[in-house]
């Protein structure tokens, strides 16, 4: 074990020459560790919040926290569009020995992610009624969903805080100190979550109380690194004048992700609406519970992808053109892997899924059905995944956003309008898994040519 915690107590300078020497096998298991266990903590603000509110508040409450996740996500977008573009210029940057650039980055993301947070949360906030019910909400579930966003409306800005710039601090050469200021804001969350929510009574907007003193404590920790000048990368006067360039290189690699996040949200609002319509609020519960389990293999899947960006983005800056694909090829593996397992437990075990969240017979039975349809061939999306998230660490916007598309919006929301009048409920189930499959295989031909352009690169060179 010595070797390896060696190797991730390194100087500043180390942690960038590692990025192209060190074998790419345990390169991948030192970046990847820590962010799969960043983004699985970070899932835990969601797991416990419905677990608490499942058992403890009823199904109509976990309805309505399940109206609020496209609400969320819109939010969470605007936060990936500058932390994403902003962790993949950094990384090409760094690969390139251009650290005046990347600073350059680190300020105008922060200037960035101020103005946009100002934005989202004053419409979120004189509209928020309007945009529930837009997104789901009926008479039942809406006081639920308004009082749990009234909550976490402060916490959202300070969300997207910690979550951008801890995305950069691991891209910059510190994936085990990102791991850790996820950690803190994840273990405050859930000592809290139990006490606003049972011990106080303040039901769901105990969840979003808590949820807001965590992420405070977060991004206090995220920023304090890089006001630290002995940080690789810190802020520093004349980068926060927003400078175009800049920008457009932030937005340009950061909309792959973003979209996708804004795209969830429409699918959201459309697969509410029509779960509404053929099972009622029952089943809008079950898509929050099935949305929570598969969020838990994404999540895992996301931080595989958070430690192969660096690697990728230096490597490609550097013209390690090997080393680049060897970090893809081993992302993928595992990332499978991972789906396949989560996957095979849903398909084999969907009631005591259903019961770690609720104790309500009914909704218990929607679930299992969601998750023994949906879940077929969840097999195949970590590679989809991964893939989406490879174009976008080189640089290949275009190519990211497109891939984030077809899943998303190109085949589901098709499927979406077809499948329920003509199957009701499980309808909504069966698109989810067909989307998955013809996603797969756009995504498989995009990279086979890529893979080839890259090798004739490496051939010229």
């Amino acid at each position: 074990m010595q070797p390896f915690f060696h190797s991730i107590i390194m100087s500043k300078h180390d942690n960038l020459i590692q990025l192209s020497t060190a074998p790419v096998g345990r390169l991948l298991w030192q970046y990847s560790l820590p962010a799969v266990v960043g983004m699985v903590v970070m899932s835990l603000y969601n797991i416990v919040d419905r677990i608490f509110i499942g058992q403890f508040v009823g199904p109509e409450a976990i309805a309505g926290l399940a109206i609020t996740f496209p609400v969320m996500n819109l939010s969470a977008a605007i936060g990936v569009l500058i932390g994403a573009g902003s962790s993949s210029r950094v990384s090409i940057m760094m690969g390139a020995d251009d650290k005046n650039g990347a600073e350059m980055v680190l300020g105008n993301s922060l200037v960035l992610s101020i103005l946009n947070c100002c934005i989202y949360l004053t419409i979120f906030a004189v509209f928020l009624d309007e945009i529930l019910i837009a997104f789901g909400a009926s008479d039942a579930t809406l006081p639920y969903a308004r009082d749990f966003m009234l909550w976490i409306l402060p916490g959202m800005f300070l969300t997207n805080m910690a979550f951008s710039f801890n995305n950069i601090m691991r891209a910059s050469g510190y994936p085990v100190k990102a791991m850790v200021t996820m950690f803190i804001g994840a273990g405050v969350n859930i000592l809290i979550v139990p006490v606003t929510i049972y011990w106080l009574g303040m039901g769901i907007k105990g969840a979003a109380i808590a949820t807001d003193i965590a992420m405070a404590i977060s991004a206090v920790f995220v920023m304090k690194h890089f006001f630290n000048r002995k940080s690789t990368l810190h802020f520093i006067r004349g980068t926060f004048t927003l400078k175009w360039p800049i920008v457009a290189g932030i937005i340009s690699i950061g909309a792959a992700p973003s979209i996708v996040n804004a795209c969830a949200s429409v699918i959201n609002m459309m697969i509410n609406k029509n779960l509404y319509a053929y099972g009622g609020d029952l089943a809008v519960g079950a898509a929050g519970i099935f949305t929570t389990f598969a969020s838990l293999m994404t999540m895992v899947i996301i931080g595989i992808c958070q430690g192969m960006q660096p690697i990728v983005g230096y490597n490609y800056g550097a013209g390690n053109t090997a080393r680049l694909k060897r970090a893809y090829y081993m992302a993928v593996g595992a990332s499978s892997l991972i789906c396949i397992l989560g996957a095979s437990f849903a398909l084999s075990f969907p009631a005591v899924i259903a019961r770690i969240f609720t104790t309500d017979a009914g909704l218990i039975e929607v679930t299992r059905l969601a998750l023994s349809t949906s879940m077929v061939a969840f097999w195949v999306v970590g590679f989809q995944i991964v893939s989406t998230n490879f174009f976008q660490s080189i640089g290949k916007a275009g190519k990211s956003i497109f891939l984030s598309l077809t899943r998303q919006v190109i085949f589901l929301i098709p499927l979406l309008i077809y499948f329920p009048p003509i199957f009701g409920l499980k309808g909504v189930w069966m698109a989810f898994p067909l989307s998955d499959i013809l996603a797969t295989v756009i995504t498989a031909i995009m990279i086979v040519w890529q893979m080839k352009q890259i090798n004739r690169g490496a051939a010229r060179a």
